[in-house]
């Protein structure tokens, strides 16, 4: 882009944070309903925006010179934007280098590289601490992340890389990859299979419950421990997935990984 963009509409709730994190929040005219994390967003600026669904006319109404996107359920809405004369930008990491890069390009973007250096600085940080607590575990335990209920749908690549990062073993690493969730839906029988030790849930936009989980026929025989980690805290890629989710991996596999099997 040749100017630095003022009026960003923020389809992604990662994007939002980030911008704020790096001093930016002026830049920033209008966010997703999803928004969370930083709490003053939520609370200052105008929701424009579900995650795959949207309204024309709230977007304009907030004047943007800039609609920011993520992954190819938002593709058809930047369409949109497009189509109405509204310059756009999308990304679509998958993983924590992903993350990593989308910092430094949102830095580039709002003139705040030293800013944005220094961010992904600390979140190396973070990540090199969250590698040495987990090489202290005494054995990596099985996980098996929802992000779903009806259907199964396991976790998305970066979630599955920190699970790997804090000490566990996701047991569908193999499907991680894949972005489109229809390609992660799983079985009750394939996750019986895989007998996890620990089940994370994180249904994206509803509470997790896990007496509905441990009705499966099965499953309370695993005798798996179960915990909820919000959606907001890991299933968005950007900070809040690196600091908020992966604290609370690492302390739930920690606690199974000392328990005797």
């Amino acid at each position: 882009m040749n100017t630095v963009p003022t009026r960003i509409a923020c389809l992604s709730t990662e994007a939002v944070e980030v911008l704020y994190r790096l001093g930016a929040q002026d830049h920033v005219a209008g966010i997703s309903g999803y928004t969370v994390h930083p709490p003053e967003a939520r609370a200052e600026k105008p929701k424009i925006s579900g995650f795959s669904s949207m309204k024309l006319e709230r977007i304009l109404a907030v004047k943007p010179d800039l609609v920011i996107g993520f992954s190819d359920l938002q593709q058809p809405l930047l369409a949109q934007c497009e189509a109405a004369g509204l310059r756009t930008l999308w990304f679509d990491q998958r993983d924590i280098a992903g993350i990593l890069d989308m910092v430094r390009r949102l830095g580039a973007l709002v003139s705040r590289e030293s800013q944005a250096r220094m961010l992904c600085a600390e979140l190396g940080r973070r990540i090199d601490a969250l590698a040495t607590a987990a090489a202290a575990l005494p054995r990596r335990p099985r996980v098996y992340f929802e992000e779903w209920d009806e259907p199964q749908i396991c976790g998305i690549g970066w979630v599955s890389e920190i699970i790997h990062l804090c000490g566990g073993e996701d047991i569908f690493a193999d499907r991680a990859r894949d972005g489109f969730a229809k390609h992660r839906i799983v079985t009750p029988a394939e996750v019986l299979e895989r007998r996890p030790e620990l089940i994370l849930g994180s249904w994206c936009g509803k509470r997790f419950v896990p007496d509905k989980v441990l009705a499966r026929p099965g499953f309370a025989e695993l005798g798996a421990q179960l915990q909820e980690i919000k959606s907001a805290d890991i299933l968005a890629p950007g900070l809040s997935a690196i600091e908020r989710g992966a604290a609370q991996v690492l302390a739930a596999i920690t606690t199974v990984a000392g328990a005797s099997r």
